[in-house]
């Protein structure tokens, strides 16, 4: 299956690289895309990301798959996606909803000058509530590894050390799995790797069957 990489804030497409050797030694075919918070805007990013789509993949059949930031870019591409829609969607470490680590470094500066337009929007209800989810089968990755304790943020909440596991699930717990890996690195977690793969497995078995029965 084609598939496309989207990595999350602070990273580049080398973030990704690893994963990217995984899924193709398990037969899929894997494309990086990059962007930049700092000079992009979301509507530039995204208007990329669809013609990347329909430049390098194919879309009668294809899965996206986004870290962090990536999945907010994807679910904004979603509404120009309606007739070439993914089969599945991947969502590792999403923010599934305003979050209290971009409530609380949106007040400073540089984090404004080095996220742009899309680190504020993160903070922002008001965006991240309506954006559309996939209607094609998603599985969202959700980390644990991060410290619990009284005094830090998050306190004995599970979470990933920038999300909680309700912040990166929302109202999506059905197509969520808790996983005991750390937000920035979570793309690397082997349990992460083997459910993924079992679970694009999965749809390319659905996809043969339907193509069997509808030739029947």
């Amino acid at each position: 299956m084609d598939l496309v990489l989207v990595h999350g804030m602070g990273r580049t497409p080398l973030s990704m690289m690893r994963l990217r050797r995984r899924l193709r030694r398990a037969g899929h075919h894997p494309v990086l895309f990059g962007y930049s918070p700092t000079v992009e805007t979301l509507q530039g990013v995204t208007a990329r990301l669809v013609k990347l789509i329909d430049r390098r993949v194919d879309t009668r059949h294809y899965a996206l798959v986004g870290h962090s930031l990536g999945t907010v870019i994807i679910r904004t591409a979603l509404g120009h996606l309606e007739s070439r829609a993914p089969a599945a969607c991947i969502f590792l470490a999403p923010p599934m909803r305003a979050c209290k680590a971009a409530l609380f470094f949106s007040r400073f500066r540089l984090y404004r000058l080095l996220t742009g337009e899309m680190g504020q929007l993160l903070a922002r209800d008001a965006f991240m509530d309506p954006l559309p989810m996939p209607s094609a089968p998603t599985r969202i990755y959700a980390g644990t590894g991060g410290p619990r304790t009284p005094w830090l943020p998050f306190g004995m909440e599970a979470n990933d050390g920038i999300l909680s596991v309700s912040e990166a699930t929302g109202r999506y717990t059905a197509m969520s799995v808790e996983v005991p890996a750390v937000h920035t690195f979570i793309m690397n977690s082997t349990p992460v790797r083997d459910d993924m793969i079992r679970f694009l497995e999965s749809i390319d078995r659905e996809a043969r069957s339907s193509t069997a029965d509808y030739r029947e």
